[in-house]
């Protein structure tokens, strides 16, 4: 059993795979650590499965596409309570990976290399990447789950086995790296930086720079209810059923002119809408609590709170109430002896809060779906 693995998951690397695996041992060596190399071929269909062997790296073959499944495969078969990733394409300087584990050693759960705090090589990094991808991947990152990481997609990580084992990461893809941060940010693990320097890498790219930023962007929007759903939702649904009551009670006057009931058939819509969102949302966040992926205090706390029954009751109250005001209308129109009828705005509301009732009805009982807990 090793005290540390280096893990690097390699496809067609036989340029540089043997660089790696000898930067890695002269940590070994300088840093007095009992360590492994683990590579983990995905498919390769050069020489680099042979120059590892040769190199004194452990292989292993991991048949299932992707970055992430190759590293899972690498980090389960590794004996070693230290993990440390990287890629196998020379840009990541594998002689220190001491520096790595001596920060896991101090207490630290993650640490990750920054590329920006320290050196980019000429070449190494193109300018749409350094400049526009990196940063606005990675301040999206810190904006929807917090912390401080300046560089959230460097391929260069080490970690506890312990630690990987409580972040419970699940894909397959490129956006492995960003689950693992967002894991670990969720479940406040302690996270540290190292500087680092970044290399022109020799051989073919496998990166696809919008398919994977996309991946990236489409994951962090994924694991971020409250900002895929809950601020668009609220920020679409309040002023327009604001809006919608105003107008039973007359026209609004906005740059100097009337608007009415052509309006309001909008602001109905929008806030049905955006009453859904919401919906949504809230759901997302109890399937977010189920799964262990929300350890928020306050989401904690209002799933212990609102039972399902305490949503039905409030939807049933929003479902009844839009039928009192079409009940109402029904009354003025029999008390005017069925005569000529001007209830359309009081009828949009009527509709809107019926739908609305309906809506809250049926996503509390899909969130009680999502919370029903099943003996393995």
């Amino acid at each position: 059993m090793a005290e540390v693995s280096v893990v690097i998951p390699c496809l067609n690397e036989e340029q540089t795979i043997r660089k790696c695996i000898e930067k890695a041992k002269q940590s070994f060596a300088r840093d007095n650590l009992d360590g492994e190399v683990v590579i983990v071929d995905n498919g390769s269909t050069d020489g680099s499965v042979e120059i590892a062997k040769k190199a004194g790296a452990r292989v292993i073959r991991e048949d299932r596409k992707g970055y992430g499944s190759a590293l899972k495969r690498g980090i389960q078969e590794s004996g070693g309570e230290y993990i440390v990733m990287g890629d196998g394409d020379d840009t990541y300087d594998f002689s220190v990976a001491g520096e790595f584990v001596k920060k896991l050693k101090e207490g630290y759960d993650l640490v990750m290399g920054s590329r920006f705090k320290g050196n980019i090589l000429s070449g190494a990094m193109t300018w749409s990447h350094r400049y526009i991808g990196n940063p606005i991947l990675s301040g999206m990152l810190r904006l929807f789950f917090g912390g401080g990481v300046s560089d959230a997609h460097c391929g260069m990580r080490a970690f506890t086995k312990s630690a990987y084992q409580n972040m419970n990461l699940h894909t397959t893809g490129m956006e492995f790296a960003s689950e693992m941060v967002i894991h670990s940010l969720k479940k406040k693990l302690r996270i540290a930086e190292i500087p680092i320097t970044y290399y022109a890498r020799l051989g073919e790219s496998k990166l696809s720079s919008f398919r994977d930023a996309w991946r990236h962007i489409r994951f962090m929007l994924i694991y971020s209810p409250g900002y895929m759903f809950l601020l668009p939702g609220l920020a679409l649904f309040l002023p327009s059923f604001l809006a919608t009551i105003q107008f039973v009670y007359g026209h609004i006057f906005i740059f100097g002119r009337p608007w009415g009931i052509h309006v309001m058939v909008f602001t109905s819509i929008l806030a049905i809408l955006g009453w859904q969102i919401l919906n949504i949302g809230v759901a997302a966040k109890i399937f977010a609590f189920t799964i262990s992926l929300e350890e928020d205090k306050l989401v904690s706390f209002l799933f212990k709170v609102i039972k399902l029954e305490y949503a039905l009751i409030f939807g049933f109250a929003l479902f009844v109430s839009g039928l009192i005001i079409m009940g109402r209308i029904v009354y003025v129109w029999y008390a005017n002896d069925f005569g000529e009828l001007e209830q359309v705005n009081a009828g949009l509301l009527g509709l809107t809060m019926i739908v609305m009732g309906l809506q809250t009805v049926f996503t509390a009982f899909l969130a009680g779906m999502f919370s029903i807990k099943y003996r393995s």
